[in-house]
């Protein structure tokens, strides 16, 4: 998994012109968790554990929304493509940002 992640030591978002070139998806994993349309609620079909596990569950999957990606101080051990984060919106103590993209059409 490539991305600027925790274990190069650059603690800020990288500007796009600094990122390695792969393809036409470029800087999917690291710089900042990017903020989703999703809420954070229960995958279909979850069913919610008994005792503590569920309990701490069902208090995060509750108003908050999906955050994809990792940031600059995730470790790369903590990410694959399947993750999500999650956090208030108004809390800022996380890298988070948004992914502005364009299907390369001319506007």
């Amino acid at each position: 998994m490539s991305g600027n992640l925790l274990e190069n030591e650059n603690y800020h978002p990288r500007p796009l012109a600094q990122a390695a070139q792969q393809g036409d998806l470029q800087q999917i994993f690291g710089d900042t968790w990017e903020w989703t349309s999703s809420s954070y609620s229960a995958y279909p079909g979850y069913c919610s554990p008994q005792g503590a596990e569920g309990e701490y569950n069902g208090k995060f999957m509750c108003n908050q929304m999906v955050l994809r990606g990792g940031s600059c101080v995730t470790p790369q051990s903590h990410i694959r493509k399947s993750y999500r984060n999650f956090f208030l919106p108004q809390m800022r103590w996380q890298f988070s940002g948004i992914r502005l993209a364009h299907d390369g059409v001319s506007l």
